[in-house]
């Protein structure tokens, strides 16, 4: 018997809770009784603001950005406005507003995907503030250049060129007050570790004059972003190096050579510079070193790539090492076979001190009458006693002839 009454009671229990559950799902279905709640912080859009535009006009501020709506609903309406609560908001018409204050109603703008239109158990019982205050000023437009910014950063072994931005420059409007708060307009890159070249849309932001974003303004760009192109090349440190040309009896084995700065850094294209192993200033003639000299030499790079280091000349000091030098006289003197048709030249110089090099056994061994000048002549065109360049040949092994040497000669007719 005590079995069958427990049977029972589980029995009503369970038939209880079934008709407990169909009595709300029919309150629900059927009757959807209306509950009020407040939406709080509902977002104020400003609408046919270019109507204003036109005229010169712009929206400067508000007299609040949000407002609070006690909205009576259907339980089911209630929770799908709950649901899509970010896309309910508010519209206030700006279209017939004139330059002061404005006192202007607003509208409700429903989620799309509510259906409150056709539905008249859906009423706003309150709004808070009924009205919104709208000031409109006259418009004040200002042009800023664009700037480019990278936040980001390239990845070792390269560097970031000269970013080109189009366009070049963004109209900013709105009342001069909030216009006034820009000082730069920027287009910002925050990608890391750039190995190659960037090319994309980059959103404009505007900061003031600490450098710190403005993000309240109620300001309009023209564009709201810029189309930016940022090379991204190899970087190279590369060293300098100069081409030795024997002569005064010396040889490359013979000098030592100091190049200040002895390297540059240089950027460009990866292929450009896969096989760049060095970077030659030009040749330096050993006839034409006595001793130490130091050269300036320009530095000169191929169109592809850029000077990263920004130096542009080196110093290069020769010294000339283990040889030895001597001077001689020498009376030796002949001219060139080419002496121009119908001129008559005379020898005003008739001994020449030159400087010889080599090696010491060499250069006491050597004699004057083993050393020959020979008188260029070619380019007489005129009468008159004046120095012509000579060239001094040396005849023996391992001595050669230092400097360049002219002699002093009367030419007649």
């Amino acid at each position: 018997m005590m079995n069958r009454l427990r049977e029972s009671r589980w029995a009503y229990i369970l038939l209880s809770i079934l008709l407990a559950f169909v009595f709300w799902y029919y309150v629900r279905a059927e009757l959807d009784p209306s509950q009020p709640t407040w939406f709080r912080e509902v977002e104020v859009e400003v609408i046919n603001g270019n109507v204003l535009t036109r005229q010169g006009l712009t929206v400067s501020d508000l007299s609040v950005d949000t407002v609070n709506l006690y909205i009576e609903a259907p339980a089911s309406i209630r929770e799908a406005l709950i649901r899509s609560r970010t896309e309910l908001k508010v519209t206030v018409d700006v279209s017939r507003c004139v330059e002061g204050e404005n006192k202007l109603s607003y509208d409700i703008v429903w989620p799309e995907n509510v259906n409150v239109e056709n539905n008249n158990n859906v009423v706003v019982r309150e709004r808070t503030p009924d009205v919104i205050t709208v000031t409109v000023d006259k418009l004040y437009t200002q042009t800023f250049d664009v700037e480019f910014q990278l936040k980001g950063s390239v990845a070792k072994g390269y560097q970031a060129g000269t970013a080109v931005l189009s366009p070049e420059s963004v109209v900013v409007s709105g009342s001069a007050e909030q216009v006034s708060q820009v000082a730069k307009v920027v287009a910002i890159l925050e990608e890391e570790d750039l190995d190659e070249r960037f090319a994309g849309d980059l959103p404009l932001t505007l900061l003031d004059a600490n450098g710190n974003e403005l993000t309240d303004l109620e300001v309009t760009l023209d564009t709201e972003s810029v189309y930016v192109v940022l090379p991204v090349v190899v970087v190279k440190e590369v060293p300098l190096t100069v081409n030795i040309i024997p002569g005064g009896g010396a040889t490359e084995d013979d000098v030592k050579i100091d190049i200040e700065p002895d390297t540059i850094t240089v950027s460009g294209a990866e292929e450009d510079l896969a096989n760049l192993t060095e970077i030659s200033l030009g040749s330096i003639d050993l006839s034409k070193v006595l001793g130490t000299t130091s050269i300036p030499m320009s530095i000169a790079l191929d169109p592809s790539l850029e000077n990263v280091s920004g130096i542009t000349s080196a110093v290069v000091t020769v010294t000339v090492e283990g040889l030895a030098t001597r001077s001689i006289d020498v009376d030796n003197i002949t001219p060139s076979s080419d002496i121009p048709s119908g001129y008559t030249v005379n020898f005003a110089t008739q001994v020449k001190t030159v400087t010889v090099r080599g090696k010491q056994e060499a250069v006491d061994a050597l004699d004057a009458s083993q050393i020959r000048i020979v008188a260029d002549l070619s380019n007489i065109a005129s009468v008159g006693t004046y120095p012509v360049p000579v060239k001094v040949y040396v005849d023996a092994d391992g001595v050669g002839v230092v400097g360049e040497y002219s002699i002093v000669v009367n030419v007649s007719r």
